[in-house]
């Protein structure tokens, strides 16, 4: 019998409600969240063995977009299921992820699968910070061991009034986009876009959103109390054999400990200048050391490992050690000292543009390529649909870090750190009217010691300026880091690198341009950071931007103001959007012609009238323009027209003069004489000039042929008998000739 239970608190002016007992009972921890009417199912299961042989955490989170959340069906002709996760998707799990993972004992080696599907989303709410919620109350409600419940929210600010979980459309308006996660005292996750914001209103952003995570952590205690499990233990020895491995692990712990600590200094602090190359030898080198004096000590052999397995944690214990005492670095750098920088551009032939970015070791070189409007990326998720013209994509080979592993298309990571530089990025470009292009950015990184995505933000930003692409400033990003032990001291620390990335770290990455950040992300592996580490890792953040910023300056300043010679050129021309049909024509025969007798690349229109040609030859584009714009000229009064004859009545004569835009010349508006059949001066497809006279309130045109210059005429017929002109011509020509009938220039012009 099924024991449902439903949990709801007020927030942010609407509803947050959980639901339990109901689905998935067979998981360890099971819940419905409810947030306006998106809603998400997040479950949490633990396997009931150990997995031999690693020596990591193996939790897996996954985030499992339906379409039919969202009330559609995919739009492929041929697969109709949802197939591989979107970007959006990866990006979402990874955001759940990051925030959960912290609060696990990495000493924990049996399988945990956190998966959140989406099963209803209404357009307004974001299901990332209701799936981050949902599996922290999955994970606390479960008898899996875990350091929890957190929240989650998100924080925009329009108008300078900041708004609590803002929808879709208030996120575009928003000054920044800031979700993160922890608790009312500490902040573990965070993710964050911006237009230049100030450290000081992402500061205020922080506290403000830190004070609306108590309403969902409440939630989920309430629920904890009244189904939550027992936590198992599933660390503490639980047969003799156990406790005596436990008992031997400690004795060789304490022996090697003292021994792994000297050679730490010995190797690590007196080669500060060593490459990560070197440094993954010392550790090596510290390894076999480390084996060698547990052998001679006479430990046996199926123990020695226990003293091998703490190598690392030495290690990384000594240089938080040496930092938080003595501010002293393993590289011998100081607490807010940068690397060596170096920035370079316009290092490849033929690409439209190239920059090249290095800090210390780490080295990337990204690639800007210029393509048409219809280049963009057509986006068929759950929760987004449309085309996106910008897009960053991050590779990071094994031979980045002196590794050898085979190539499988981009990781979660690589993604992830993509899509970071691009939101750096994002907000600094010019809207689609001022240009046009569709933009993909490319970072090889070729070296890696610390924050690659980092310095792919600040190589895509060089690049778009040597490829000519108008962004409003330069962008450059740094990853701040921490160092900090039990007793509550920690040092923040200026461009991290990875020996610095152990336990009481975090990699808190900041992008932005001189005057304010574009963009956030932060991961730690404490229980969380205070409001003074954060404030010290934003503020210190921007002094290490300047001094990047400065370099990137140094090497190009500011966008070239032409194009590369390979990069296609578009014109935009804004036309009416009732003519739109008049380019495209009958099944696109209209359009189609005009790209193949002028041979440009592409004609692209937007529903609002914004025509867009691309082509890499000038004359080419500069006659389809002419062609589109003849195609939707608007008739004005007083303009002049060259147009056809397409129809003859007895009072007049109706003109093509525009395409698909006719209008009547009157008989008595034919010539200057008096007319008695319109045939005597027009026939059916004679090509004639007109001046528009007037344009009714219901669309009828009245033209004149007689107030329009270039048109020819027959010889004015001679006065009748009662003095008024005949309007019939001669009735009796001389011998041997024929009637004239009119004549017009077919080429003349106005």
């Amino acid at each position: 019998m099924q024991n449902v239970q439903k949990f709801e608190t007020q927030w942010g002016g609407k509803t947050l409600s959980i639901e339990v007992g109901k689905y998935a009972a067979q998981a360890n921890g099971a819940c419905m969240v409810q947030y306006g009417d998106t809603v998400i199912l997040a479950t949490a299961t633990l396997s009931s063995n150990k997995r031999d042989g690693i020596d990591y955490l193996p939790l897996m989170v996954d985030y499992e977009e339906k379409l039919y959340a969202a009330g559609r069906i995919k739009g492929s002709r041929f697969i109709k299921t949802e197939g591989r996760p979107t970007d959006e998707a990866i990006l979402t799990a990874r955001f759940i992820d990051r925030a959960l993972r912290p609060l696990f004992d990495d000493r924990i080696r049996n399988d945990i699968q956190v998966i959140v599907t989406c099963l209803a989303f209404d357009g307004v709410n974001d299901p990332d910070v209701l799936g981050l919620i949902g599996g922290s109350c999955a994970i606390a409600m479960s008898d899996i061991p875990w350091n929890g419940p957190i929240g989650c929210t998100r924080v925009g600010q329009i108008d300078g009034e900041f708004i609590l979980n803002p929808g879709y459309e208030e996120r575009e308006k928003s000054l920044l986009d800031l979700a993160f996660a922890g608790t009312p005292e500490s902040i573990i996750m965070v993710e964050a876009g911006a237009k230049e914001a100030s450290e000081a209103v992402v500061l205020e952003a922080f506290w403000f959103g830190q004070k609306q995570l108590q309403a969902p952590i409440d939630l989920i205690n309430k629920v904890v109390k009244a189904v939550g499990k027992t936590k198992v233990d599933i660390l503490s020895p639980k047969t003799e054999e156990e406790k005596s491995a436990v008992i031997a692990r400690e004795q060789v712990e304490t022996l090697v400990r003292p021994y792994i600590l000297d050679q730490v200094k010995e190797l690590f602090f007196k080669a500060p200048q060593a490459t990560k190359g070197e440094r993954n030898a010392q550790k090596a080198e510290l390894k076999a050391r480390t084996k060698q004096f547990l052998i001679e000590k006479g430990i046996e052999k199926d123990q020695i490992k226990y003293g091998t397995d703490i190598v690392i944690e030495v290690l990384e214990s000594e240089i938080t050690r040496s930092i938080v005492e003595d501010e002293k670095r393993v590289d011998g750098r100081g607490i807010n000292e940068i690397r060596t920088l170096l920035a370079e551009v316009q290092l490849l032939p033929r690409i439209h543009g190239t920059g090249h970015f290095m800090r210390g070791e780490t080295q990337v070189l990204t690639t800007i390529t210029l393509g048409a409007p219809g280049d963009e990326q057509t986006l068929d998720g759950m929760e987004t649909v449309g085309t996106k013209r910008y897009f960053h994509h991050y590779n990071f080979p094994p031979f980045s870090v002196g590794e050898v592993k085979p190539l499988r298309g981009p990781s979660r990571r690589d993604i992830g750190h993509g899509g970071l530089a691009e939101k750096a990025l994002r907000n600094m470009l010019p809207d689609k009217e001022a240009f046009p292009y569709t933009v993909r950015a490319v970072s090889e990184v070729f070296g890696s010691n610390g924050s690659s995505s980092m310095a792919s933000t600040c190589g895509s930003s060089l690049a778009l300026m040597d490829a000519g692409v108008p962004i409003k400033a330069a962008v450059a990003g740094i990853a701040m880091g921490l160092a900090s032990d039990d007793k509550g001291r920690f040092k923040v620390l200026t461009d991290l690198q990875d020996l610095e990335d152990g336990e009481g770290g975090m990699d808190f990455k900041i992008a932005g341009s001189r005057e304010g950040i574009t963009a956030i992300q932060m991961d730690t592996k404490t229980q969380g950071l205070n409001a003074e580490i954060v404030t010290q890792a934003i503020n210190n953040a921007r002094t290490a931007r300047m001094q990047i910023l400065d370099v990137m300056d140094k090497t190009i300043a500011e966008p070239r103001k032409e194009l590369s010679p390979y990069a296609p050129r578009i014109i935009t021309i804004r036309i009416n959007p009732e003519l739109i049909g008049n380019v495209i024509g009958p099944g696109g025969k209209m359009i189609n012609e005009i790209i193949a007798t002028t041979g440009v690349q592409a004609i692209d229109i937007d529903d609002d009238g914004l025509v867009m040609i691309t082509s890499k030859d000038s004359n080419g584009a500069d006659q389809a323009k002419a062609w589109v714009e003849a195609l939707t000229r608007e008739a004005k009064v007083g303009e002049i027209y060259k147009g056809k004859v397409v129809r003859l009545m007895d009072f007049g004569a109706i003109v093509e003069f525009l395409p698909k835009k006719d209008g009547m010349v009157h008989v008595s508006n034919m010539a200057p004489w008096r007319v008695e059949k319109v045939s005597d001066i027009v026939k059916m497809g004679d090509m004639v000039f007109v001046k528009v006279m007037e344009i009714n309130p219901d669309g009828k045109i009245s033209l004149s042929m007689k107030e329009a210059p270039g048109n020819v005429y027959p010889e004015r017929p001679a006065p009748s008998a009662t003095g008024s002109n005949d309007r019939r011509p001669p009735s009796s020509p001389s011998s041997g000739d024929k009637p004239k009938r009119p004549f017009f220039k077919r080429n003349a012009t106005p």
